[in-house]
Protein backbone atom coordinates (compact mmCIF):
# COMPACT_ATOMS: atom_id res chain seq x y z
CA UNK A 1 0.00 0.00 0.00
CA UNK A 2 1.47 3.40 -1.07
CA UNK A 3 2.47 5.82 1.46
CA UNK A 4 -0.06 8.71 0.41
CA UNK A 5 -3.07 6.28 0.77
CA UNK A 6 -1.75 4.62 4.47
CA UNK A 7 -2.00 8.54 5.10
CA UNK A 8 -5.05 9.10 3.64
CA UNK A 9 -7.27 6.42 5.48
CA UNK A 10 -5.53 7.37 8.87
CA UNK A 11 -6.83 11.04 8.11
CA UNK A 12 -10.24 9.45 7.26
CA UNK A 13 -10.50 7.46 10.46
CA UNK A 14 -9.21 10.35 12.79
CA UNK A 15 -11.85 12.31 10.91
CA UNK A 16 -14.52 9.98 11.97
CA UNK A 17 -13.34 8.87 15.39
CA UNK A 18 -13.36 12.55 15.78
CA UNK A 19 -17.16 13.06 13.94
CA UNK A 20 -18.30 10.35 16.68
CA UNK A 21 -16.83 11.94 19.82
CA UNK A 22 -18.43 15.08 19.08
CA UNK A 23 -21.97 13.34 18.42
CA UNK A 24 -21.61 11.67 21.99
CA UNK A 25 -20.44 15.10 23.35
CA UNK A 26 -23.15 16.83 25.78
CA UNK A 27 -24.27 20.31 25.93
CA UNK A 28 -23.81 22.28 28.29
CA UNK A 29 -26.01 24.96 30.10
CA UNK A 30 -25.13 27.86 31.08
CA UNK A 31 -26.35 28.23 35.19
CA UNK A 32 -26.95 31.80 36.78
CA UNK A 33 -26.48 31.92 40.46
CA UNK A 34 -26.10 34.80 43.09
CA UNK A 35 -23.67 33.03 45.34
CA UNK A 36 -24.18 33.97 48.80
CA UNK A 37 -27.73 32.20 49.75
CA UNK A 38 -26.19 29.22 51.88
CA UNK A 39 -26.69 26.89 52.17
CA UNK A 40 -28.01 26.66 48.57
CA UNK A 41 -25.51 28.54 46.79
CA UNK A 42 -22.56 29.90 48.34
CA UNK A 43 -18.31 29.97 47.65
CA UNK A 44 -16.27 27.19 49.51
CA UNK A 45 -13.70 29.61 51.23
CA UNK A 46 -11.28 26.87 51.40
CA UNK A 47 -11.62 25.11 47.77
CA UNK A 48 -12.73 28.63 46.12
CA UNK A 49 -15.14 27.27 44.24
CA UNK A 50 -19.09 27.15 44.53
CA UNK A 51 -20.98 24.67 46.34
CA UNK A 52 -24.09 24.24 48.12
CA UNK A 53 -27.87 22.33 47.50
CA UNK A 54 -28.96 24.15 44.11
CA UNK A 55 -25.60 23.57 42.80
CA UNK A 56 -25.67 19.83 43.76
CA UNK A 57 -29.28 19.45 42.46
CA UNK A 58 -29.49 21.14 39.11
CA UNK A 59 -26.10 18.93 38.50
CA UNK A 60 -27.93 15.77 39.04
CA UNK A 61 -31.11 17.45 37.35
CA UNK A 62 -29.12 18.26 34.28
CA UNK A 63 -26.54 15.04 34.22
CA UNK A 64 -30.32 13.23 34.08
CA UNK A 65 -31.14 15.41 31.33
CA UNK A 66 -28.05 15.19 28.98
CA UNK A 67 -26.24 17.78 29.87
CA UNK A 68 -23.02 19.16 32.01
CA UNK A 69 -23.34 22.67 33.88
CA UNK A 70 -21.19 25.51 34.23
CA UNK A 71 -21.81 27.96 36.63
CA UNK A 72 -22.22 31.75 36.28
CA UNK A 73 -21.78 34.36 39.30
CA UNK A 74 -23.99 37.43 39.34
CA UNK A 75 -26.20 39.58 41.46
CA UNK A 76 -29.51 37.81 42.40
CA UNK A 77 -30.97 41.31 40.68
CA UNK A 78 -29.49 40.27 37.75
CA UNK A 79 -30.38 36.39 36.82
CA UNK A 80 -33.89 37.07 35.21
CA UNK A 81 -32.34 39.86 32.84
CA UNK A 82 -29.80 37.41 32.46
CA UNK A 83 -32.23 34.77 31.01
CA UNK A 84 -33.80 36.89 28.95
CA UNK A 85 -31.16 38.29 27.22
CA UNK A 86 -29.71 35.06 26.62
CA UNK A 87 -26.58 35.18 29.30
CA UNK A 88 -27.72 31.77 31.15
CA UNK A 89 -30.03 29.41 30.37
CA UNK A 90 -31.11 28.26 34.09
CA UNK A 91 -31.33 29.96 37.12
CA UNK A 92 -31.09 27.70 40.11
CA UNK A 93 -30.47 30.26 42.98
CA UNK A 94 -33.57 29.54 45.62
CA UNK A 95 -35.98 31.47 43.19
CA UNK A 96 -39.27 31.42 44.47
CA UNK A 97 -42.12 30.57 42.06
CA UNK A 98 -44.32 33.85 42.21
CA UNK A 99 -47.23 35.19 39.80
CA UNK A 100 -45.56 37.75 38.86
CA UNK A 101 -41.80 36.49 38.00
CA UNK A 102 -44.17 33.90 36.04
CA UNK A 103 -44.97 36.57 33.28
CA UNK A 104 -41.02 36.58 32.51
CA UNK A 105 -39.82 33.28 32.75
CA UNK A 106 -40.86 30.16 32.43
CA UNK A 107 -40.84 27.64 35.79
CA UNK A 108 -39.72 24.32 36.67
CA UNK A 109 -41.41 22.26 39.08
CA UNK A 110 -41.27 22.87 42.53
CA UNK A 111 -38.26 21.05 44.42
CA UNK A 112 -37.96 23.14 47.30
CA UNK A 113 -40.81 24.21 49.71
CA UNK A 114 -39.59 27.26 52.16
CA UNK A 115 -41.04 29.95 54.46
CA UNK A 116 -39.74 33.87 55.50
CA UNK A 117 -38.39 34.28 58.90
CA UNK A 118 -36.40 36.77 61.12
CA UNK A 119 -33.45 37.05 62.97
CA UNK A 120 -33.55 39.98 65.43
CA UNK A 121 -31.00 40.67 68.54
CA UNK A 122 -31.39 38.59 71.73
CA UNK A 123 -32.07 41.64 73.52
CA UNK A 124 -35.50 42.37 71.39
CA UNK A 125 -36.64 38.75 70.89
CA UNK A 126 -39.86 39.90 72.65
CA UNK A 127 -40.13 42.83 71.55
CA UNK A 128 -40.59 41.69 68.29
CA UNK A 129 -41.86 38.39 68.23
CA UNK A 130 -43.49 38.77 64.37
CA UNK A 131 -43.80 40.65 61.23
CA UNK A 132 -46.57 43.17 62.70
CA UNK A 133 -44.29 44.17 65.16
CA UNK A 134 -41.62 45.06 62.94
CA UNK A 135 -44.06 48.12 61.73
CA UNK A 136 -42.23 51.30 61.72
CA UNK A 137 -38.57 49.44 62.45
CA UNK A 138 -35.64 49.23 60.06
CA UNK A 139 -34.96 45.84 58.26
CA UNK A 140 -32.17 44.58 56.62
CA UNK A 141 -33.00 42.58 53.77
CA UNK A 142 -31.40 40.88 50.39
CA UNK A 143 -32.36 42.62 47.12
CA UNK A 144 -34.90 41.24 44.55
CA UNK A 145 -36.18 38.75 47.36
CA UNK A 146 -39.36 37.41 48.84
CA UNK A 147 -37.94 38.82 52.13
CA UNK A 148 -37.23 42.26 50.54
CA UNK A 149 -41.03 42.05 49.11
CA UNK A 150 -42.36 41.05 52.52
CA UNK A 151 -40.52 43.68 54.31
CA UNK A 152 -41.61 45.96 52.26
CA UNK A 153 -45.51 45.26 52.82
CA UNK A 154 -44.62 45.91 56.80
CA UNK A 155 -46.20 49.32 57.89
CA UNK A 156 -43.84 52.52 57.98
CA UNK A 157 -40.98 50.00 58.18
CA UNK A 158 -37.41 51.57 56.77
CA UNK A 159 -36.44 48.62 54.53
CA UNK A 160 -32.92 48.70 53.25
CA UNK A 161 -31.62 46.29 50.66
CA UNK A 162 -28.37 44.78 50.37
CA UNK A 163 -26.96 42.87 47.37
CA UNK A 164 -25.63 40.23 49.86
CA UNK A 165 -27.50 38.25 52.85
CA UNK A 166 -23.72 38.91 54.60
CA UNK A 167 -24.03 42.41 54.29
CA UNK A 168 -27.40 42.31 55.94
CA UNK A 169 -26.52 40.46 59.15
CA UNK A 170 -24.09 42.31 59.32
CA UNK A 171 -25.81 45.80 59.70
CA UNK A 172 -28.02 44.12 62.46
CA UNK A 173 -25.48 43.24 64.42
CA UNK A 174 -23.87 46.95 64.14
CA UNK A 175 -26.79 48.24 65.10
CA UNK A 176 -28.28 49.54 61.97
CA UNK A 177 -31.29 47.17 61.44
CA UNK A 178 -33.67 45.71 63.77
CA UNK A 179 -34.28 42.84 61.99
CA UNK A 180 -33.36 40.94 59.07
CA UNK A 181 -35.76 38.99 56.80
CA UNK A 182 -35.25 36.33 54.71
CA UNK A 183 -35.98 32.75 54.13
CA UNK A 184 -36.04 30.58 57.20
CA UNK A 185 -33.22 28.09 55.98
CA UNK A 186 -30.73 30.70 55.20
CA UNK A 187 -31.42 32.06 58.47
CA UNK A 188 -31.12 28.81 60.15
CA UNK A 189 -27.93 28.14 57.91
CA UNK A 190 -26.56 31.12 59.26
CA UNK A 191 -27.42 30.87 62.77
CA UNK A 192 -25.53 27.41 62.50
CA UNK A 193 -22.46 28.00 60.85
CA UNK A 194 -21.55 32.03 62.36
CA UNK A 195 -21.59 31.05 66.08
CA UNK A 196 -19.78 34.01 66.81
CA UNK A 197 -21.47 36.56 64.71
CA UNK A 198 -24.68 35.06 65.54
CA UNK A 199 -23.79 35.25 69.51
CA UNK A 200 -26.01 37.86 69.92
CA UNK A 201 -28.82 36.94 67.81
CA UNK A 202 -32.10 34.87 67.90
CA UNK A 203 -33.94 33.52 64.82
CA UNK A 204 -37.40 33.90 65.88
CA UNK A 205 -39.94 31.04 65.72
CA UNK A 206 -42.47 32.56 63.34
CA UNK A 207 -42.56 31.31 59.60
CA UNK A 208 -45.03 32.71 57.40
CA UNK A 209 -45.34 32.75 53.07
CA UNK A 210 -45.00 29.48 52.50
CA UNK A 211 -43.32 29.42 49.08
CA UNK A 212 -41.73 26.98 46.32
CA UNK A 213 -38.37 27.43 44.63
CA UNK A 214 -37.65 26.39 40.84
CA UNK A 215 -35.86 26.47 38.29
CA UNK A 216 -35.98 29.13 35.85
CA UNK A 217 -35.68 29.26 32.08
CA UNK A 218 -35.90 32.02 29.34
CA UNK A 219 -40.12 32.66 28.47
CA UNK A 220 -41.10 30.08 25.77
CA UNK A 221 -38.56 27.40 26.05
CA UNK A 222 -40.97 24.70 27.11
CA UNK A 223 -38.60 21.89 25.96
CA UNK A 224 -36.37 23.02 28.19
CA UNK A 225 -38.65 22.70 31.04
CA UNK A 226 -40.02 19.68 30.27
CA UNK A 227 -36.15 17.74 29.97
CA UNK A 228 -35.51 19.89 33.45
CA UNK A 229 -38.60 18.26 35.01
CA UNK A 230 -37.73 15.23 33.20
CA UNK A 231 -34.39 15.21 35.33
CA UNK A 232 -35.79 16.34 38.32
CA UNK A 233 -38.15 13.28 38.50
CA UNK A 234 -35.91 11.01 37.66
CA UNK A 235 -33.75 11.92 40.42
CA UNK A 236 -36.59 12.18 42.56
CA UNK A 237 -36.97 8.38 41.60
CA UNK A 238 -32.87 7.68 41.88
CA UNK A 239 -33.85 8.86 45.75
CA UNK A 240 -30.36 10.88 45.06
CA UNK A 241 -32.43 14.57 46.08
CA UNK A 242 -33.04 12.72 49.27
CA UNK A 243 -28.95 12.85 49.84
CA UNK A 244 -28.45 15.58 48.73
CA UNK A 245 -31.00 16.73 50.93
CA UNK A 246 -29.63 15.52 53.78
CA UNK A 247 -25.93 16.88 52.56
CA UNK A 248 -27.26 20.27 53.31
CA UNK A 249 -30.23 20.27 55.76
CA UNK A 250 -29.81 17.14 58.02
CA UNK A 251 -29.89 18.52 61.77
Amino acid sequence: MAFKQIIAIACTAAALLSSAVNAYARAELRVGLEPTFAPFEFMDTKTREFVGYDIDLIRAVADKAGYDIKVVNMGFDALIPALTTGVVDVVASGLSITEERAKRVEFSAPYYTAGLSMIVRKDDAAKYPDFRSLAGRNIAVQIGTTGADKAKSIPKAQVTSYNATSEAFMALTMGNADAVVHDRPVLAYFMKTQPRTAEGLQLQPVVEDAQQYGFAVKKGNKELVEKLNKGLEAVRQSGEDKKIYAKWFAQ
